[in-house]
Order: structure tokens, then C-alpha cells, then sequence
């Protein structure tokens, strides 16, 4: 069977398997494209005529239509300009409109008017910073369809005859959308807003009708993700608030935009990713139809998009978000992407009074609740899973694991002492989205420790968490039990199952490798992804799941969970997969992790078969100094002037290498943006041995980062029934005895 032959038969077999809505709305999709490129259904941009046919009676427009019918079209955009300034502000957020938010910010947050003023200027010279890229630079005038890292530029085309995931035609088209969300124009818009400069306002008008010119409505790259569409759209709505006072928004220029922000709805609305995929892309959507109702009701399709986003809203968050507040894609940046969109949604609705269901906040809580219990020691967000560095519309600049800015948001909305305390003070994104208001309502809590455990297992997203306190130095160790991604098609989860990531003294020591690329380099990007980036084990050279390209897995393997207990003096984790069962010689691999708190962390793996394998064991560090001592011990020297002993024991021989910012094979790399990569060891025990077979590794946090091991002694068992088997370790001089049961671990302490 030939390729071709192969693709349809899985396109037959996929159609097969829709239900009816999904083929009705496929359908009514590919139609919609067909007479695209026919030419039946044009777009709006720049045609004046056509958007004042869209624009629905008010009482305040009262003689708007007489306008029209006399064809005084600058009187009727005038009109409309009038109508935007005079009452529009009461639609959008409080502290864009508020005439107190910029000197506030002059008074309480110079560093962040520094900053925004620096950023401003640099898009004026025509560079940008773009996820992990600084002062990229897309040409005089700027190209909108280039990738300046790869050269290559997507033709101009209808968006239909595009394929976004082949780097060969349209280059890393995460970059090239990133410029093209126009988040930078907001930062333009804020640096006005604080300045009065209309340099920054001029060169809005530049970019803003250059882009029009260059991106026909349907024509070119920029229009084949609606999610896309849909961040642009947002950002042009806080663009026109931003320079709403300044004399280059003139009615001429109002319309043009107004009918730009219709046109960018539409395409949205009539391709929604329902079916494509209803994650966040789908409430991303949702949000900039919600956004272009209520800030334009004027519109005549103003109440149907807001109707349509709030349902899809209302409705995903219970869909997406776990019970336990894990997001399902099981991704702590879109997680942070879907927080963001319902902090928006939140503020939005109650800007307008409109009531949401109680199911809506409540269920958002749960997520920053789950982000709260996740948060490093240092204030950082950990990365699970696939990580672009991206905001849903970033009011201030920070890297992409600071979540400082959501939590002084959250703070302020709900009114919690534990958020407060995660922010460590307002954020600028507070003021700019909650105004005044915002600011005395994070003023009047006192911030406070989380009430909830420090170690929790949440069970439905699969992970479990131990800590040994909530203070800015204490130890942490994150255990994946659960799926690989969402069950749709796992596309942003890692092959990571019974993966650890840990922090001792406060900072990151055994990490998440990151996610570096999506399209560009297919290579690198099933390596960050892969389990052999991951701090656990692989059999016979295999991962935990094979790729099916950049977005897919061809199989989903999850953990199980056979048993958590926590207590004040210990934790303990015992789940499982079997992910290697596929091999000719089934493995089931068994991880327990026992945390002694706060001295140590014991990890136990069970490797279940008959025949001999090659297994590798490995932990990868954060890009710190990473040395083997000659006794046998891996010492790790933090930043912070502590270390974490590491040491592998079994009754079979184990082989100890550390490899760092290796091509040939690829490993020893950590991402800590999208885009970039850098050198960090990996430590990697190997051994053949015949299965059964048992490793136990011992983490130890030390204070100083060249104290003295501690001793060790392992315990080992003969029994009739089967080899020689390492049952548990001598702490010490015989002070601490740690046995390994079947279904317990437990320590005797002399």
C-alpha cells in the first residue's frame, strides 16, 4: 500500500468515526473555504461602505442612519468615534480607561514604566522581542509572512492551501504568529498611555495599516489559525482603548480598525476549532468573540458572539478542567494560557454585568489552587509538558515560569490571602486590568501561607506533590502518576509517566527538560519531549510512546496510581505503567517515591519481566555543576550555595555517566524558553540485567554543597523463591534502617 493509499484509508477511517455535528460543522467549514477561494465570500478590512451596513440602531446613534442614507460617511464615522469614546470605556477594563492608572504606575511600579517605555521603543526601531527570541527583526518595512530565523516566507495564498505545520513552506510559523498577534501593540498603546509620546501612536497607524495591506482578509499565513485571529483581535481592542485620545485615531482610521475587528470575529466564529481542537484554541476563540461583543455592540453580530463565546466558555471550563483544577492537557503553560483567558472573561462579564455561573469561578479557582500547590519554593512555575512561552496578552514583561502576575490578578478577584502571598505583591497586569479598584483591593489583604497540605496528590490530573513546607527554602518533588496529555490526542503531553522533577533549598535541581520547538526541527523536538529527556527510566533503548509528528502520539500510555499516604513525619507514592509491555518481552516498570521529611527522598523502581533488557535510569538537572565523587555519590552544587547528593544501589552492576549538551545522540539540554536551548547534565545509570530486577536511589538535600555522604549500606534478602533482592538500606552507622515491603516502605530509627 502506497502512502497516499495509506492517507485515505486513515481519512476514511476517520470520517467513519465522526458523530454528525462533527460532520455538519466539518462540512459547512470546507464550504466556507471553497467559496473562499472563489471569491463569493470577501472580507471587510478598508471598505467603509460595508461596515456602516453592519452597524445595528442604538439610542445614542440617533441620526447615524440619516447619515448614511445621505452618504455623509464622515459624519456617520465621526458619529461612531464619538459613540467609542464617550461611553465605550464603560465595556473595557477599568484600568485601561481609568485616567488614575498611569500615575500610578509613575508612583508605585517605576521599574515596570521603565520597562514598558524600553519595550515600546524597541518595536519603534522594528525590533521585537518574541518568545525566546530578543530584537528579532522582520525587515524595513516588516515582512508579516517571514521567519527571520529559518529566512523562509510563506507565500501569499489563501490561508486554506497553507499547511502551518510544514517548516519548508511557512518556516517556524510559532514565531511568525507570535509577531503576528500584535501584542506589541499594546505594549506601544500602554507606553502612550503613560508618556502621552504620539510617536507611539504614529507608529500604531504605521504598522496597523501596513499589516492591513499586506494581509487581504482569508489571504496569507496570518489567517489559518483562528486561535490567532482571535489574540490579534484582542489586542487591536486594547490598542484602539490605549489611543483612544490621541489625534491620530481620527474617524477614518476608527473605521477601517472597527471593520477589521468584525472581519477577524467572523472568520473566527465560522471556524471555531470544535472539532480541530477544542482546547485551548477553542477558549481562546471563545474569548475574542466574547471580547468583540460586548466592547462593540454596536455590531449587528455583537449579541450572537457574545452568546456563542460565553456558552463555549462556560461550557469548556468544565470539559478542560479537571475536578481536581488540572488542566487536561496536562501542561502547566496552558494551563497558565487558560487561567488567563478566564481571569479575562471574569473581569470582562462583570465590567458589563453580565452574571456567569458560580461553576465559572469556582472551577477557575481550583486551577490556581493547582498552580499554587505546584509553584516552586523560588516563586516559579514548573513545566510539565509542552512549554512556547507565549501570554494570552502580556501587560508586563516576565519570564515564561512567573506567575507572580496571575496571582495579584486572582488576589484581587477573589479576595484570597494565599494568592497575595504567591504574588508577593501587586503586579502591574492588576492595575491595567482591575484599575484603582484592584489596587486597594490587593492592598487590603494580608498575605498568608496556602491553608491546603503542602504535599497533595491531585488525583485526577495525576500528579503528586511533596514538600516539606511552604517557605522560600524548602524541598519539593513533583511525581507524574497520571496520562500522556489530554485523551484527544496527548498532542502538548511528554512521554514523562512516573517522571520526578525536585527543588531543594528553594531552587530547581531535577527539572522538566522544556519544549524548545514545535515544527522547525522535528529532531529536537521529540527529543525535549521524549522520555529520555525526563527523569525516569527507559527499557531497551525505547520511550514511553512513539511520535505521530509535532501534535500526536500514536499511543497514550497513563499511569495507575496503587497507593498515596501522607502524613507530618513521611510521604509516600506507589504507581506504575506499562507503557513496555509492547515489547517482545513485556515490562511492567513500578516507581515508589518515599519522602522522609525534609532529610531525603528515597526512589524505588521495580522493573517486572523475564528476560534481559538494557534499562537506563536518568535525572536531569537544571544547568547547574553536576560532579561524581569517587565514593560512588552524584553531588549537585546549587546557586544558592547548598547541594543534593544523588546515589543509585541494586544487586546488579550499575553504570554511572553524566552527559552535557550532547548532538550525537541528543541529551544533556534544558529549555528554558521556546526557542532556546542550553547545556545541563544528565545523569544516566545503565545496566543489562535479567528482570526481575529492583534500583533504589537516594536524593539527599545537603546544606553545604561539599558535606560529607552520609553512609550507606544496602540490605539485601535471599529467599527460596527468588534471586537476591535489595530489601532495603542502612542509614548512618546502623542509626536508620529503611525496609522496602511489597506494598509499604518503612523506616526504623534507632
Amino acid at each position: 500500500m502506497t502512502d497516499g493509499t495509506k492517507k485515505k484509508s486513515l481519512k476514511l477511517q476517520r470520517l467513519l468515526t465522526m458523530s454528525l455535528p462533527e460532520l455538519a460543522c466539518r462540512g459547512r467549514q470546507e464550504t466556507s473555504k471553497w467559496l473562499e477561494r472563489l471569491g463569493v465570500t470577501p472580507g471587510t478590512i478598508g471598505r467603509p461602505g460595508t461596515i456602516f451596513r453592519q452597524i445595528g440602531w442604538a439610542p445614542s446613534l440617533a441620526g447615524f442612519d440619516a447619515r448614511i442614507q445621505a452618504g455623509d460617511l464622515e459624519e456617520a464615522a465621526r458619529m461612531l468615534l464619538e459613540q467609542f469614546k464617550t461611553v465605550g470605556g464603560n465595556r473595557f477594563f477599568d484600568g485601561v480607561v481609568s485616567e488614575q492608572t498611569s500615575g500610578l504606575v509613575a508612583q508605585q511600579m517605576r521599574e515596570a514604566h521603565n520597562q514598558t517605555v524600553a519595550a515600546a521603543e524597541m518595536v519603534c526601531q522594528r525590533r521585537f522581542d518574541l518568545l525566546g527570541y530578543q530584537g528579532l527583526r522582520f525587515g524595513d518595512p516588516v515582512d508579516w509572512h517571514l521567519d527571520p530565523i529559518s529566512g523562509r516566507r510563506a507565500p501569499l495564498v489563501h490561508w486554506s492551501r497553507l499547511n502551518p505545520l510544514d517548516p519548508a513552506t511557512v518556516g517556524d510559523i510559532k514565531v511568525v504568529w507570535e509577531l503576528n498577534r500584535h501584542q506589541w501593540l499594546v505594549r506601544l498603546g500602554q507606553a502612550y498611555r503613560l508618556t502621552g509620546d504620539e510617536r507611539y501612536a504614529e507608529t500604531f497607524v504605521k504598522y496597523l495599516r501596513d499589516w492591513m495591506r499586506a494581509n487581504p482578509p482569508g489571504i496569507g499565513i496570518n489567517w489559518a489559525s483562528s486561535l490567532e485571529v482571535a489574540l490579534r483581535l484582542i489586542s487591536w481592542c486594547w490598542a484602539l482603548f490605549l489611543f483612544r485620545q490621541s489625534t491620530v485615531l481620527s474617524p477614518g482610521l476608527f473605521i477601517e480598525i472597527l471593520g477589521g475587528i468584525r472581519t477577524h470575529a467572523s472568520h473566527v466564529e465560522k471556524y471555531l476549532s470544535y472539532y480541530f481542537a477544542p482546547n485551548v484554541h477553542l477558549t481562546g476563540e471563545a474569548l475574542g468573540l466574547y471580547y468583540a461583543g460586548v466592547v462593540f455592540p454596536e455590531l449587528r453580530s455583537a449579541g450572537h458572539w457574545r452568546e456563542v463565546g460565553a456558552r463555549i466558555l462556560v461550557d469548556q471550563i468544565q470539559k478542560q478542567v479537571l475536578p481536581d483544577g488540572v488542566y487536561f492537557e496536562q501542561s502547566t503553560c496552558y494551563q497558565r494560557y487558560t487561567v488567563e483567558i478566564y481571569l479575562h472573561f471574569l473581569i470582562l462579564a462583570a465590567r458589563n454585568g453580565v452574571a456567569l455561573p458560580a461553576a465559572v469561578r469556582e472551577r477557575l479557582q481550583r486551577m490556581l489552587d493547582f498552580l499554587l500547590a505546584v509553584r516552586g519554593p523560588d516563586g516559579s512555575m514548573p513545566l510539565i509538558g509542552d512549554a512556547d512561552g507565549g501570554w494570552l496578552l502580556p501587560l508586563h514583561t516576565r519570564a515564561p515560569d512567573d506567575i507572580r502576575g496571575i496571582f495579584s490578578t486572582a488576589a484581587a478577584l477573589f479576595g484570597r490571602s494565599d494568592y497575595a502571598w504567591a504574588a508577593g505583591g501587586l503586579a502591574p497586569e492588576t492595575l491595567w486590568l482591575l484599575g484603582a479598584e484592584g489596587v486597594k483591593a490587593v492592598a487590603t489583604l494580608t498575605p498568608d501561607l496556602p491553608a491546603m497540605a503542602s504535599s497533595r496528590l491531585f488525583a485526577d490530573g495525576g500528579l503528586i506533590v511533596m514538600r516539606s513546607g511552604w517557605d522560600a527554602d524548602a524541598h519539593q518533588l513533583m511525581f507524574d502518576v497520571g496520562s500522556l496529555g489530554c485523551p484527544l490526542s496527548g498532542g502538548h503531553g511528554h512521554a514523562d509517566l512516573l517522571s520526578i522533577q525536585c527543588s531543594i533549598w528553594g531552587e530547581p535541581y531535577l527539572v522538566d527538560p522544556g519544549t524548545y520547538c514545535y515544527t522547525a526541527n522535528p529532531e529536537w523536538r521529540d527529543f525535549f519531549r521524549s522520555t529520555a529527556a525526563h527523569s525516569t527510566l527507559t527499557v531497551d533503548g525505547a520511550g514511553q510512546a512513539v511520535p505521530a509528528g509535532p501534535f500526536a502520539w500514536k499511543a497514550q500510555p497513563q499511569a495507575r496510581l496503587r497507593r498515596w499516604l501522607s502524613t507530618g513525619a513521611f510521604d509516600l507514592a506507589d504507581a506504575e505503567h506499562i507503557a513496555y509491555c509492547s515489547l517482545p518481552d513485556p515490562v511492567v516498570h513500578r516507581r515508589r517515591v518515599f519522602f522522609a521529611k525534609p532529610r531525603y527522598w528515597l526512589v524505588v523502581d521495580d522493573l517486572e519481566g523475564t528476560a534481559e533488557h538494557r534499562v537506563e535510569l536518568r535525572f536531569q538537572f537544571a544547568p547547574l555543576t553536576v560532579r561524581m565523587d569517587p565514593s560512588g555519590w552524584i553531588r549537585a552544587i546549587g546557586r544558592q550555595g547548598h547541594g543534593l547528593l544523588i546515589r543509585a544501589f541494586a544487586t546488579v552492576p550499575l553504570q554511572a555517566e553524566l552527559r552535557e549538551g550532547e548532538a550525537a545522540p541528543i541529551q544533556g539540554w534544558y529549555s528554558p524558553d521556546y526557542g532556546q536551548r542550553r547545556p545541563a547534565p544528565v545523569l544516566v545509570y545503565s545496566t543489562d540485567p535479567q528482570l526481575p530486577c529492583r534500583i533504589v536511589t537516594l536524593l539527599v538535600p545537603v546544606e553545604a554543597p561539599f558535606a560529607h555522604p552520609p553512609a550507606v549500606f544496602p540490605v539485601l534478602t535471599d529467599s527460596p523463591q527468588k534471586d537476591q533482592e535489595l530489601a532495603g538500606l542502612v542509614l548512618g552507622q546502623g542509626e536508620e534502617l529503611v525496609m522496602i515491603r511489597e506494598d509499604d516502605i518503612a523506616v526504623q530509627r534507632r
